[in-house]
């Protein structure tokens, strides 16, 4: 008994027991690692290859006619298939695996870039979007690596994913950008087939299928899944119940909302207001994902080591409204160069941050689901981001989304000081 005992209390002491980790408890801590830095090479090489046909995009669709507006139903119709199959791929994870869950993005990235490749009329360009549904390569590596830390390590180790963004959005821009005019519109296609097939085996090869949770023991009936079916508003509202996920979720979808809202319009501000060309919004592009790597690699895990996740929650949304001021009053290009280093340090911490709060606060078995419910935030931006983002830029000019992003987050800032949210580490009791 007392052997046991101390082996109890060692496991505890550690951080390290397997109830924190799921099954990955079964691996040595070098294991682990790899398997983490494994989750990263998928998801920078997702990445890549998604901003490498995101650039040629607008590109192979004039070539067959596709306007402005169709263009634009395209993208719409992406969004809402990520929008849709965010939750859906999570609860896949959930009962399937990580590893089962990375593949199948994989090998959907697969069928997307074959038909896309194949894409001679306006239909099959259409077509070629259906795989996107299950195209969810960050969340499938944030389910590995949630599978695989410990609730104190998590932040730091999601943040790192921010360093994938950055390699993804400037190895892809440049990628996409240098095969399309030396070779052909297609030839971007062919290479994220090619990718997306290596980025497969890597899944099938190198990730562990222990890193499928297991139930958490001391969770009671009603707060596990009652459904097996892999969509299902029931669990989305059971999650939701947890103590302090509903109140974190919805400072994630609305402190966000108003920059995104100013993204989703940047490519017609660059050349209205800023006057930019395409080469130089290129670069500026690229300067984003720079700065996304230094606030990722050296600043988001130091912090998350040092302050409580509450703290760099309020942080995160009182510098997005420092950022909405300095968007209120820029003019020029040089001004939104300054205002982007708050700007992405914000956006990076409050994805991180709520990101591992809600995946704590909610039984091991159900952290798929709530990455993929978190993951649905963006491309719900995506979907009604053109028709809102729209009017606010006609009616208002650029200033209005400084304004609204101001007015949000002093709001969400005020209601974080005041309020209590109660945060509960589910699979560390």
């Amino acid at each position: 008994m007392n052997a046991k005992a101390s082996s109890g209390g060692e496991k505890e002491s550690s951080g390290t027991s397997s109830e924190a980790l799921g099954e990955s408890g079964v691996l040595g801590e070098a294991k682990r690692g790899q398997v983490i830095r494994v989750a990263y090479v998928i998801a920078a090489l997702d990445l890549t290859f998604l901003f490498m046909q995101m650039g040629v995009m607008p590109y192979m669709g004039k070539s067959l006619g596709l306007d402005s507006v169709g263009f634009g139903y395209l993208q719409t119709l992406f969004g809402v298939l990520q929008l849709v199959g965010g939750y859906i791929f999570g609860r896949f994870a959930d009962q399937f695996g990580a590893r089962a869950a990375l593949i199948l993005s994989c090998a959907s990235g697969s069928i997307f870039f074959l038909l896309m490749s194949l894409s001679s009329s306006i239909p099959l360009l259409f077509l070629s979007r259906l795989p996107a549904v299950f195209m969810h390569g960050i969340p499938g590596a944030q389910k590995v690596i949630t599978d695989m830390t410990t609730p104190s390590k998590r932040a730091g180790a999601l943040g790192k994913l921010g360093l994938c963004f950055g390699v993804g959005i400037i190895s892809g821009s440049a990628l996409g950008g240098v095969l399309s005019t030396k070779f052909s519109v297609y030839v971007p296609a062919y290479v994220g087939l090619v990718g997306s097939l290596i980025n497969t085996l890597i899944a099938m090869i190198w990730i562990p299928s222990q890193t499928k949770p297991k139930p958490d023991h001391h969770v009671t009936e009603h707060s596990t899944s009652q459904s097996g079916s892999l969509f299902s508003i029931r669990e989305i509202v059971r999650l939701m119940k947890f103590p302090g996920v509903m109140e974190v979720f919805i400072v994630k979808v609305f402190a966000g909302l108003p920059i995104g809202l100013f993204m989703i319009m940047f490519s017609i501000i660059s050349m209205d207001f800023f006057g930019l060309e395409a080469v130089e919004s290129g670069y500026l592009m690229s300067y984003f994902g720079v700065l996304q790597m230094v606030v990722q690699g050296l600043v988001v895990g130091k912090l998350a080591s040092h302050c409580t996740e509450m703290t760099l929650l309020r942080l995160s949304v009182f510098v997005f409204a420092g950022v909405g001021l300095g968007m209120a009053l820029m003019r020029t290009v040089w001004h939104y160069c300054i205002i982007a280093v708050p700007l992405v340090f914000a956006f990076s911490m409050l994805a991180t941050i709520t990101d591992s709060i809600l995946t704590k606060a909610v039984p091991s078995s159900d952290t798929g689901a709530m990455l993929g419910i978190c993951a649905s935030v963006q491309p719900l931006t995506r979907t009604v981001g053109p028709t809102i983002g729209g009017v606010l830029y006609k009616q208002f000019g650029v200033s209005s989304f400084g304004y609204l992003q101001l007015m949000v987050n002093l709001g969400l800032f005020v209601y974080l000081l005041k309020s209590k949210i109660p945060l509960e580490e589910m699979k560390s009791q």
